[in-house]
């Protein structure tokens, strides 16, 4: 069994390490030694919420997500990662914090919970169902290929009003990157009916055990998506 938990960052500075650690880890397989969400900032940032996997049997950290939400205190990742190749990201952003915004970022799976048949559509449904009990609006991300599919499901739309329609060369020359967007947390129509469903239920039971199938067969996964504002 693994488990879902959800913290404000500035309530554990354990876990966020212990979140660094294993998501440097994982950037280390594909060499990539920066990039601007793994910088540590967000630790001291009163507007950042972490979503860590561990396994139930040893607290191996074995994956996890970040929704930090836009203020005027520490810049988005996406905002430095692409601000400088497309500004337009910046009037986006400003039209959005009228509402409320954020930005689901720092995904990391480690090959352990692949292993498992969790994959990151997992973390990105329990990221989408936090973001909506923080009371955003919209929801910004920056995909690296293999979670595009994943944040489609979800609910996300390749943000082609950036770069080359949503696509940048990031963090390396031979990676790409591609933007996303949800400008429709509250409702998620956009978002397959069965994926709809399932964050509706983490976001009106946020603490449950379930069994989800993945590809490799089911799994029991015990959400803890509750947390003290």
């Amino acid at each position: 069994m693994v488990k879902f938990t959800a913290f404000k960052a500035t309530d554990n500075e354990a876990l966020c390490q212990k979140f660094i650690d294993g998501h440097r880890k994982v950037l280390e397989i594909y060499g990539i030694t920066m990039i601007t969400s793994a910088k540590h900032a967000w630790m001291q940032h009163e507007n950042t919420y972490v979503i860590l996997v561990e396994s139930t049997e040893d607290g191996r950290a074995l994956g996890g997500a970040r929704i930090q939400i836009a203020d005027d205190e520490l810049p988005l990742p996406i905002e430095d990662a692409i601000g400088k190749l497309d500004p337009k990201i910046f009037d986006q952003l400003i039209e959005r914090k009228l509402l409320k915004t954020g930005e689901l970022c720092g995904l990391w799976n480690s090959r352990e919970i692949a292993g498992f048949g969790i994959g990151s559509i997992f973390l990105i449904r329990a990221s989408v169902a936090l973001a909506y009990t923080l009371g955003l609006h919209s929801l910004f991300a920056l995909c690296a290929p293999a979670t595009v599919r994943g944040g489609k499901r979800t609910g996300f739309d390749v943000n082609i009003a950036v770069g080359n329609n949503g696509q940048f060369y990031y963090p390396k020359l031979d990676l790409i990157a591609t933007a996303v967007i949800i400008d429709n947390v509250r409702t998620l129509e956009k978002a397959e009916p069965t994926i709809r469903e399932l964050v509706f239920d983490l976001i009106e039971n946020p603490i449950q055990v379930r069994s989800e199938t993945g590809p490799k067969g089911d799994v029991d996964i015990m959400y803890d998506l509750k947390y003290d504002k």
